[in-house]
């Protein structure tokens, strides 16, 4: 669909989270220049993506949303992962570790409340991950990078529907914010 609003729910990264990734990213990037590096304001765990909709299938997706209820949980990113091919993988990721289960819950609710306005299931299925790097073109060679830094563990709290436009700052603009409340 080429109209439309094009859109995701995701988790945010706590602001220290993103400050203390910024120099890891901008290291990699000096490393892996055949990879496109997540810029810091943009990190974020997606729980669906929804895509191009219209404003009246996007109410409806926001109402869904709105009604999940669900407690608020600890989570904690582990170790770096990969897509694809080892030595020329297409996505750089960080994984969930504490928390993934309920992540996991989250982004099967999120999910329902899609297909509940009409929109087909997500065919992906979730992997609970933040996007650090995507290959610029496939088969690129990743070499080796260094470790990412340790992150504390957080509490979400909420999570957010994303306008994502492309070509454009910022990338991603929060359109709604929903609280974990239980």
């Amino acid at each position: 669909m080429a109209g439309g609003i094009r859109t995701f729910v995701a988790l945010d990264l706590p602001e220290s989270h993103r400050e203390t990734l910024a120099a890891h990213l901008v290291e990699c990037a000096r490393l892996a220049p055949a990879y496109r590096w997540a810029e810091p304001d943009a990190l974020h765990l997606t729980l669906r993506f929804i895509g191009h909709q219209e404003p009246a299938v996007l109410d409806a997706v926001r109402g869904g949303l709105a009604a999940i209820r669900a407690r608020p949980f600890r989570l904690a990113l582990t170790g770096r992962g990969t897509f694809g091919p080892r030595a020329s993988p297409r996505v750089v990721w960080l994984g969930a570790g504490e928390g993934v289960d309920r992540c996991t819950d989250l982004a099967a609710m999120s999910d329902g409340a899609c297909q509940a306005a009409g929109l087909e299931p997500d065919a992906r299925g979730f992997r609970a991950h933040v996007t650090l790097a995507r290959a610029r073109r496939e088969g690129q060679r990743l070499g080796d990078l260094p470790e990412p830094p340790a992150l504390a563990p957080w509490t979400v709290e909420d999570f957010v529907l994303y306008e994502s436009r492309l070509q454009q700052r910022p990338r991603y603009v929060p359109l709604d914010r929903y609280p974990l409340t239980g």
